[in-house]
């Protein structure tokens, strides 16, 4: 029972801090830059991969059922099925490829980089498909509005994720977590 309370605990805090990282952002017009993927990269490599998916996942919902926990303090299942909802969608796959890709590969600096850098490219993946439906844009347009402008900040959030992973894998486990 405590164990359950512990991993519950763990997984609102990472609702938690998806909420506040989606509001450090960059307005852009189309998709903005926010530090939300940051916090879905940690939730998956700290949490694994099923616990991972739940907080991303309370993080969705919180926000659909219209918490202002998405970027710009939106909220709303409007904001889901928007040109960004995608995105939002895409979090959720990015979660379970880098929690389980941890479990798989362990926690290597580079490996976590490279496990985070394939969860982004599954969130861009399914966003940007989803960015193309709803807007009625074609590859080239939707790439250089909804990709290319994020890659070098993408490549910072996985090496700080990356890098925090690792120097909270120990704590965590003491504390009863995942890792």
């Amino acid at each position: 029972m405590k164990t359950n309370l512990r991993q519950f605990c763990f997984c609102a805090v990472f609702t938690a801090l998806c909420a506040v990282c989606a509001q450090i952002q960059i307005p852009l017009p189309m998709v903005p830059i926010n530090l939300a993927l940051f916090a879905v990269h940690l939730a998956g490599a700290l949490l694994g991969a099923k616990r991972g998916v739940a907080a991303v996942a309370a993080y969705v919902m919180l926000g659909a059922l219209g918490a202002p926990v998405f970027a710009g303090f939106a909220g709303g299942v409007q904001v889901i099925m928007g040109k960004t909802g995608g995105y939002l969608l895409g979090y959720l796959i990015a979660a379970l490829l880098v929690g389980l890709l941890r479990a798989r590969w362990g926690i290597g600096y580079w490996r976590l980089c490279f496990a985070m850098a394939l969860g982004t490219a599954g969130c861009y993946f399914f966003g940007t498909v989803w960015f193309m439906a709803v807007t009625g844009t074609g590859i080239w347009t939707s790439l250089i509005s909804c990709v290319f402008p994020f890659l070098a900040g993408d490549a910072l959030k996985i090496a700080l994720a990356a890098y925090l992973a690792r120097r909270l894998a120990a704590p965590l486990r003491t504390l009863g977590g995942e890792i």
